[in-house]
């Protein structure tokens, strides 16, 4: 699988195999995001609304929220609302603004019951609003309101003087009535800009008028994020984490999967590949301890990265696969004897593989089954042995591990003389119930140094 695109064959696989795993993790994450939310206290937030007159450019807004946020509109809320041991650097992590359509300011105030949410964004919203007319002033500001009053008066007095000028202007044309014309234009001029520096004054006194409107909504609900939602957000990590686990474990598999490659990493050739009927073998011979009980428990012991065993033909199919392979077995060795079958330990598939072939051997050669450690193999010494056969299933082995089988049956002075690969099959259960009665399985001992099985 390393070199494979990831398939929704794989997805399926690990969801099939692995579903009590998962299922388990999802339930550890949820119980981390309970725990999460009883560490975390309940927070409600709410919005005061701050109405803006007047014409608004969308950078002015946004100076607006920042005002409304800043240390001095927040610590006078502080103070106002007096709360013991909460202070105006507190409260700032607490209250957000925002520009909303039409010149809006939506002030939040975050606190950890309803009523202190409501009372906190109302007082930050009156704040803003006194701050705001502070700093821009309003009809209160004496010198504000002389210098609009002199404004008026002044294009008052224009206007007047516009009206007499216009009536001494007589129809003629003399040069008293060219001079009274072009002083006339003069005072218009003056009169226009006046008119503009009311028309600047104007706005700014709008803009200073802000209004605050309503009190805040008090909040029904905890603000994100619930404590539903952090159970859910713990079961989702928890599930994801361990379902991207497997598929990089996947992809970082060193485990062979192909004859040749198997075949290589031994050294040696390739004399077939036989099928063992059986849907599933998780667990390995002999495996005992709370460790085991415990990888069942969580389904771990089953393995999901290999493909499901394919359908199996009849009786008769596999057992020409069996002869098969012991021909060219025979053939491989020059002159007959004793033979070592080599079988990693916890590969029951291959365990039950040499077994056939001991029954197929019936006594020529014969043929001595021995467990062998993939972690530290050893292989008992030559005697009286023609060489060495290897059994065993793809996918389960690195090369390392089948290279070290190699040099343990070098050391010891053995040739290796083929590699077998047993690969499951799936068996009709009337045929699989069939083949129990009519059909008597070898019975053979692992050995590691003397024990011999005979057909």
């Amino acid at each position: 699988m390393s070199d494979d695109t990831i398939r929704l064959v794989t997805v399926g696989r690990i969801l099939r195999r692995r579903g009590r795993f998962l299922t388990i993790l999802a339930m550890v994450g949820a119980l981390v995001g309970y725990g999460t939310s009883l560490l975390l206290p309940p927070r409600y937030t709410t919005s005061a609304s701050v109405l803006l007159p007047g014409s608004w450019e969308e950078r002015e807004l946004l100076t607006q929220t920042q005002v409304a946020t800043s240390s001095v509109v927040v610590d006078r809320a502080a103070a106002a609302l007096n709360w013991a041991g909460v202070d105006g650097l507190e409260l700032k992590e607490r209250v957000s603004a925002e520009a909303a359509d039409g010149n809006i300011i939506k002030i939040s105030g975050t606190a950890d019951t309803p009523e202190r949410a409501q009372r906190l964004s109302d007082e930050v919203a009156r704040q803003f609003v006194a701050f705001a007319a502070d700093i821009v002033g309003d009809s209160s500001d004496p010198e504000a309101a002389a210098r609009v009053d002199a404004l008026r008066k002044s294009v008052t007095q224009t206007n007047r003087r516009i009206t007499e000028l216009a009536d001494e202007a007589g129809p003629g044309r003399s040069v008293e009535s060219v001079q009274t014309r072009t002083e006339l234009a003069k005072l218009r001029t003056s009169l226009q800009e006046a008119i503009e520096k009311l028309d600047q004054a104007g706005p700014a006194t709008s803009k200073a008028s802000m209004v605050v409107m309503g009190s805040a909504a008090r909040p029904t609900g905890e603000a994100p994020p619930t404590r539903t939602q952090l159970v859910a957000a713990g079961a989702a990590l928890f599930f994801l984490v361990a379902f991207i686990g497997h598929l990089v474990a996947a992809r970082m598999s060193r485990r062979l999967r192909t004859e040749p490659e198997i075949a290589a990493a031994l050294g040696s050739v390739l004399l077939g590949a036989v099928d063992v009927p059986g849907e599933r073998f998780t667990h390995r011979p002999g495996a005992r301890g709370p460790r085991t009980w415990f990888r069942r428990l969580l389904g771990v012991d089953v393995r999901w990265d290999i493909p499901a065993p394919r359908a199996s033909g009849d009786e008769a199919s596999r057992r020409i696969r069996y002869r098969r392979v012991y021909a060219r077995l025979r053939d491989r060795i020059e002159t007959p004897g004793r033979l070592l079958v080599l079988v990693p330990d916890g590969d029951e598939i291959a365990r039950r593989a040499a077994g056939q072939l001991v029954a197929e051997a019936g006594g020529d050669p014969v043929l001595r089954v021995v467990g062998v450690s993939v972690s530290r193999p050893m292989v008992p010494d030559r005697d009286k042995e023609s060489g060495a056969l290897v059994v065993l299933s793809a996918g389960s082995w690195t090369a390392g591990e089948l290279a070290g089988i190699a040099e343990a049956c070098a050391d010891a002075r053995h040739e290796l003389v083929g590699v077998v690969l047993a690969g499951p099959v799936r068996v009709p259960s009337a045929r699989s119930a069939g083949r129990s009665r009519h059909t008597v399985t070898p019975a053979f001992v692992m050995a590691n140094d003397t024990t011999e099985g005979s057909g």
